[in-house]
């Protein structure tokens, strides 16, 4: 039974039809026959003589995986189980209460509720701490129990007793579950009266019609200016990659793909269905963004459309394809490359290099001006840009670092943690952001309180790095706690403020605008 399973499973692999006749003269066939016959039979003596108990499913999952190992990077494969988790994550929603979380010190944290969501209804703010699920306790929960206890089947219920600042008894909430949004887009606002800010933290299916909404209401406040923020931001659909690229760009090609097989050469051009006005646009990239994010910047940087700014991006300019298996899974399996309207192909060298030293390598800074040591290629206005290794900004921007104290604060949650002590303990707040985030100060008396808070927890601080930071810091703390009363989007507005990359991008709008003018 092993040997017929595992022959199954790795004719798909392979691609190998293994049960009809080879024919004589292809002798690389035939070894791929034998060496195929050899590992059946290894695994033959393990189930006959290994001294130990074994999941036979594990060591054919193993298998494939080491096939998969002597190609690209990129090529992998999914359990029926990952296959659909990868699958909600694309479509872009799930059941369950609606909870970003983290687990701190073994205590299920509410980071914040999605908008909209059961948890956000019912009234679980963020900071509240889920002690107790279904009337057992969930401290040192895991991430898996996490998922398994909370999200569920729509209609379904599930009570939950929280723990919150400021509460002497438990809160008892008893939450129904419904279908959970997860957003391409999690925030968008006007960084300034002029600037739009919008931020795709992830390719989905619905990245397009998430980018149509927060570019009209951006609009319709005004808009004149644009940062688009791909930091971060591993990829997702080409063909989501494609629409997003399309709102910006008037004409002309966005992407091709070239492979050996049929099917696997396409062009992508624009549309002009619903093309944006051609506003001075500024699109942010750092070493992770990768896949569709650089889709989307290689074909605005190709077409003159806007201004690149950052750090070189990941470099992934591989095409996967899905090939269902027997047993429910999956592999995936690069069948083209991508390449920018230019010619580019930004893939980076993984040849003779482990996963590791690969993935390592893509975040080195190796952003440069000039690109000495990469191929040249030209946009439509005759600029020069680069290939290989992904794509090169035309500003390139040091890498944003955290301040020493504001690391060490962020890293023992002390800014999230007071938030929600400071919030217990003076609940008469601004009733809306936008009185909050012009009145607002964290003031003396508040930067005193949040010492006497450090001092409370253990933890120490030096007081020349806390007056060198404490800007910072302020910001940290106003922002946090913007978090706790209004949610994510809000929280990270403030965050936003003090990002050091995107006040240098925004100062390069001059550029952008010669950019279109030209």
């Amino acid at each position: 039974m092993l040997n017929k399973r595992l022959t199954l499973i790795l004719a798909v692999v392979l691609g190998l039809s293994i049960l009809a006749p080879l024919h004589p003269c292809r002798a690389s066939e035939a070894n791929i026959y034998v060496q195929l016959q050899t590992l059946i039979d290894v695994l033959s003596r393990i189930k006959s003589n290994y001294v130990e108990d074994f999941d036979q499913s594990e060591l054919i999952d193993g298998a494939i995986n080491g096939v998969l190992r002597q190609l690209d990077p990129h090529c992998y494969y999914l359990k029926a189980k990952e296959l659909s988790d990868m699958a909600e994550r694309l479509r872009g929603d799930f059941e369950g209460i609606g909870i970003m979380f983290d687990i701190r010190d073994g205590v299920l944290t509410v980071i914040a509720p999605i908008e909209g969501s059961p948890s956000d209804r019912i009234g679980i703010k963020a900071g509240d701490k889920i002690v107790r699920i279904e009337e057992e306790s969930a401290l040192g929960i895991t991430t898996r129990e996490v998922y398994q206890k909370l999200r569920g089947a729509r209609g379904t219920k599930v009570n939950v007793s929280v723990r919150r600042e400021g509460e002497e008894e438990l809160l008892e909430f008893t939450i129904i579950r419904d279908k959970i949004p997860i957003y391409s887009i999690p925030m968008s606002f006007m960084f300034t009266p002029e600037i739009g800010y919008i931020r795709i933290a992830r390719f989905s299916q619905r990245t397009n019609e998430e980018l149509e909404k927060a570019l009209s209401q951006l609009e319709i406040q005004g808009m004149k200016k644009l940062v688009l923020d791909l930091r971060w931001n591993g990829g997702g659909p080409l063909l989501q990659a494609v629409k997003v690229a399309d709102k910006f760009i008037k004409t002309g090609k966005i992407c091709y793909t070239q492979g050996r097989t049929p099917g696997s050469t396409q062009e992508y051009y624009a549309t002009q269905q619903g093309t944006h006005p051609y506003f001075p646009l500024i699109v942010l990239t750092n070493h992770a963004s990768a896949s569709a994010s650089e889709i989307v910047a290689g074909a605005i940087q190709d077409c003159d459309r806007g201004l690149v700014v950052g750090q070189t991006s990941f470099g992934k300019g591989l095409v996967q394809q899905q090939f269902k298996l027997r047993n429910e899974g999956a592999v995936f399996l690069t069948t083209a490359h991508w390449y920018t309207p230019s010619g580019r192909l930004i893939q980076r060298p993984y040849k003779g290099k482990s996963r590791v030293d690969y993935l390592t390598q893509a975040f080195q800074d190796t952003s440069r001006s000039g690109g000495e040591d990469k191929p040249v290629f030209y946009t439509l206005k005759g600029r020069k840009v680069y290939g290989g290794g992904g794509i090169t900004p035309d500003v390139v921007l040091k890498s944003a670092h955290l301040g020493e104290l504001e690391k060490k604060l962020r890293d023992r949650n002390a800014f999230f943690d007071f938030a929600a002590y400071h919030l217990g303990t003076h609940p008469r707040m601004p009733e809306s952001f936008d009185q909050f985030h012009q009145d607002f100060q964290i003031d003396n008396s508040i930067i005193l309180e949040f010492k006497t808070f450090l001092s409370s927890k253990g933890i120490d601080f030096d007081l020349g790095d806390f007056q060198r930071e404490l800007e910072l810091v302020k910001n940290c703390i106003k922002a946090e706690i913007a978090g706790e009363l209004w949610g994510a989007e809000e929280k990270y507005q403030i965050y936003t403020e003090k990002d050091p990359e995107l006040l240098q991008a925004i100062e390069l709008f001059d550029k952008a605008e010669r950019l279109l003018a030209e």
